[in-house]
């Protein structure tokens, strides 16, 4: 009994095709859109997650506040120098490696080519904060970084643009009219999160030698710290806190007039907020499941009047009441359902051809999927539950009279 009044809901509903067709489109739409939005951000977040776990989540950076510069004190007492590198490195317990850091744009001369190309000065602990690995040559010696030999590492982009397909190792180039041998490649990291900035177009040289030659001064504008697997950077966070406070001398009660950030804090704001943008768009995208249900409702109204002397007919010869809520409550069930299976189709497509186009990873999930679908389905008992119940207590007597 209860297949047969499936297939009576599906022969109405192939009786009037094309006004289903249009009925279902909202739910189509809706579905389509919830998945599209949930899997994009669950993309976007891996994205950013994958990209600050190549950056590595035991780093951490020591940088001025920006308090300290609105403060108004002297540029060199907020800059740190390089025996602020060497203290936490001597120090704090529980570090891999420290990185000075020093940095600017200059213009770099090779033959005829001639680009601007940003310039970083640190040490070896540069390499491994950074997870770099070196392609062709080799890093500094310990004494080209004491002394601030004029050598240089560059980054794969740096490399094509400089020098195309030639071994740059043992050529000199001119950073800012002072020489500099080569002497090793990074190997190629790629672009930043979402195809934004380039992590290879760089040239790695001594700090001595970046502050001599090309800065004039002793600054350095950030330090980063990378902490060893087993320990815990929020200690490490603490212990360089502590260190800092005493040798820039802040006082108690005082701001900091530097700020650490810890690399798995950056991670989990992002994560929130990816999530929290994916669950407002979602909701949004979930209004027109609404609106879909309303379409279905007044179809299925339209039904009822159009159908009223085939329902006084049914109830006339015996039919009941529960047989006719049934079956136009399975015709709006049937018709969500569909809706929600192409919304599913639909919106995995696009997904798929959007991740492609904008360079996301494509997380399928099949829980969001089944929950749009049941979300569909619900749609229709909602608003298809009105409906039948008006069909189904109609008076035979009034019914079989309707024209």
């Amino acid at each position: 009994m209860f297949w047969q009044t499936i297939l009576m809901s599906i022969r109405e509903i192939r009786r009037n095709l094309m006004r289903s067709i249009l009925t279902i489109l909202g739910i189509v739409i809706g579905v389509a859109s919830v998945i599209i939005m949930v899997t994009l951000g669950s993309g976007a977040t891996e994205k950013v997650t994958s990209y600050l776990g190549d950056l590595g989540t035991n780093l951490l950076t020591v940088r001025p506040s920006q308090a300290a510069f609105r403060s108004g004190a002297r540029f060199e007492s907020i800059m740190f120098k390089y025996a602020d590198s060497v203290a936490i490195e001597k120090e704090i317990d529980g570090i891999a490696a420290v990185s000075p850091r020093a940095g600017r744009s200059v213009q770099v001369i090779y033959g005829n080519e001639n680009r601007p190309i940003q310039i970083d000065g640190s040490t070896n602990g540069y390499i491994t904060a950074e997870n770099r690995k070196i392609a062709l040559g080799r890093s500094f010696t310990e004494g080209e970084s004491r002394s601030g030999k004029t050598v240089c590492i560059l980054g794969a982009t740096a490399r094509d643009d400089l020098f195309g397909a030639q071994n740059p190792v043992g050529k000199t180039i001119r950073l800012q009219n002072v020489s500099f041998r080569v002497i090793g490649v990074f190997e190629e990291k790629g672009s930043l999160a979402f195809g934004i900035g380039d992590q290879d177009n760089f040239i790695l040289v001594p700090l001595k030698a970046f502050q001599r030659r090309i800065a004039g001064n002793t600054f350095i504008s950030n330090i980063v710290v990378s902490a060893r697997n087993d320990t815990s950077t929020e200690k490490v966070k603490a212990d360089i806190e502590n260190l800092m406070r005493q040798r820039r001398k802040v006082k108690l009660g005082e701001e900091d007039n530097f700020e650490v950030t810890d690399m798995k804090d950056a991670l989990s704001m992002i994560t929130r907020i990816t999530g929290t943008l994916t669950l407002v768009l979602s909701a949004i995208a979930a209004i027109s499941l609404l609106v879909g249900g309303i379409g279905i409702m007044n179809i299925m109204l339209v039904s009822v009047t159009e159908r009223t002397r085939e329902i006084g007919i049914r109830l006339a010869i015996g039919a009941l009441e529960r047989n006719v809520l049934t079956q136009f409550l399975l015709e709006a069930i049937v018709l969500s359902s569909f809706g929600g299976i192409l919304g599913m189709i639909f919106g995995l497509g696009i997904t798929a051809v959007v991740s492609n186009l904008i360079d996301l990873p494509f997380v399928f999930s099949p829980g969001v999927i089944l929950i749009a679908f049941l979300f569909s389905a619900g749609v229709g008992v909602i608003f298809g539950f009105f409906p039948a119940r008006k069909a189904a207590r109609l008076d035979p007597i009034d019914a079989l009279r309707h024209e």
